[in-house]
């Protein structure tokens, strides 16, 4: 009991416990429009391949490092009283509620009209039509809830990444991750649950509670001590600074190489999920209870497993291992889809993706966090995050529906694991090459 008592206390901190709230509000706007809006729109009748477009939303927060400059310099009314990082946050938390909001008042069947103009430019007319309503409206409510969501992330990581010590990261890593899945699963379940007794919209409106998590650990934590102010310049200084500083550093290409590619197969085979579901049958108290609630506990004891293991092995091999479990994870899917409607091989699979997932989301995390350099945490931060899902999101949203019409989803998922396999041999490489070590130091001499 002693043992435990001393592995669970950083946990408890101030910090790490911030991070933990950070995580549940940054779990809730990707919810809405991943899973969520993948069983709304699968019950509506939409066909698969206009389902598995909408993952192009998710692109937002590929490209969220263009706006995180303005994150890093941008002072907001009120910052003078509450500081910049937290004003920030409240006013992105508001701006994602919002959105939500907006979403699930949209119905994806409703009527489409179009608004007709005529522009009548140096003796010529021009005509434009722009269709919305129905469908359209709902594409643009998704983008708005991917920008919302993509903003809140970036000030989300960054509060995060300034309030927590070097010694911290693992921890607070673990803690952000537990955040993300608590408030993705929460969000998740309530959303089904008050969906299946009042419908669509009072499910979404019930889920913007979980914004206010980040706004909580605002107050709680207070604005960040160690923060350092980004250098002034305009553009250069705000876009070009942050990039040169990291690609400088010996042995950033390669690591933003493997950024790019290890998490393709993972992630085209977690945006489909919903659909293989739907189509195996499992109603949504089934996926509530198998995919949800026990994938969460199994992502809880990975977080954990992966906590103990980044402690005691170090960031390269914990990353290693993590790797090659999420790699093979995607075949408990290919599973799945042979055996059919069975809840029981369903809370298998789930159960073992969930576990590499949190194993992978401590060491993965905390890596990217020890490159960032305090003075453009938020643009390095939100360079790094996107561009490790950035290949898997466009894959998913312009091929996935595809690909499983083409192969069926056994040999789809087999496919990803597959996929997963070049990532994991280019980590292996890095660290035989020595790069992980020159890259993770030269970043902590950045933060000092």
């Amino acid at each position: 009991m002693n043992a435990f008592s001393v592995a669970l206390g950083p946990y408890l901190k101030r910090a790490p416990m911030g991070a933990l709230l950070l995580g549940i509000s940054s779990g809730f706007p990707f919810t809405m429009i991943a899973a969520t809006l993948t069983t709304r729109l699968a019950e509506a009748g939409i066909e698969k391949k206009t389902v598995t477009a909408f993952a192009l939303a998710f692109l937002l927060y590929n490209f969220k490092f263009l706006w995180a400059p303005l994150v890093d310099r941008v002072r907001l009314p009120g910052s003078a009283t509450l500081g910049q990082r937290r004003m920030w946050l409240i006013v992105v938390a508001v701006g994602a509620m919002a959105a939500v909001l907006w979403l699930g008042s949209v119905d994806p069947n409703g009527a489409i009209t179009r608004y007709t103009r005529v522009l009548r430019i140096m003796g010529g007319e021009y005509h434009f039509s722009l269709p919305f309503g129905g469908i359209y409206t709902m594409v643009a409510a998704t983008l708005a809830v991917a920008f919302m969501g993509a903003t809140f992330d970036i000030i989300i990581d960054a509060y995060r990444i300034e309030t927590l010590a070097p010694e911290q990261l693992g921890v607070g890593s673990g803690m952000s991750q537990y955040g993300w899945r608590i408030g993705n699963w929460a969000a998740s379940t309530v959303a089904l649950l008050v969906a299946t007794a009042a419908g669509w919209s009072a499910a979404y409106a019930a889920t913007v509670i979980f914004a206010l998590p980040a706004v909580a650990a605002a107050f709680l934590l207070g604005e960040p001590a160690d923060r350092r102010a980004a250098a002034t310049g305009g553009v250069i200084a705000s876009v070009v600074e942050p990039l040169r500083d990291f690609l400088t550093r010996h042995g950033a290409w390669i690591v933003l190489l493997f950024i790019l590619v290890h998490k393709v197969g993972d992630t085209l085979a977690n945006l489909t999920l919903r659909l293989l579901f739907n189509d195996l049958g499992f109603t949504k108290p089934e996926v509530a209870f198998y995919d949800v609630a026990i994938g969460q506990v199994a992502l809880l004891v990975g977080i954990f497993v992966g906590g103990i293991l980044y402690a005691r092995l170090g960031i390269k091999r914990s990353v290693f291992i993590s790797l090659v479990l999420m790699a093979v994870s995607n075949l408990s899917f290919a599973g799945l889809a042979l055996a059919g409607h069975d809840v029981w091989v369903m809370a298998a699979a789930v159960g073992f993706e969930n576990f590499a997932s949190g194993v992978g989301g401590v060491a993965v995390v905390a890596y990217l966090s020890a490159l960032c350099n305090l003075r453009f945490t938020a643009t390095q931060f939100a360079l790094l995050s996107a561009a490790a899902s950035i290949l898997g999101r466009f894959l998913s949203g312009t091929t996935s529906g595809a690909m499983i019409e083409a192969l069926g989803y056994v040999n789809f998922y087999l496919l990803t694991t597959l996929l997963a396999l070049p990532g994991v041999a280019l980590f292996a490489w890095m660290m035989k090459a020595g790069i992980v070590d020159e890259v993770d130091r030269a970043a902590r001499e950045a933060r000092l």
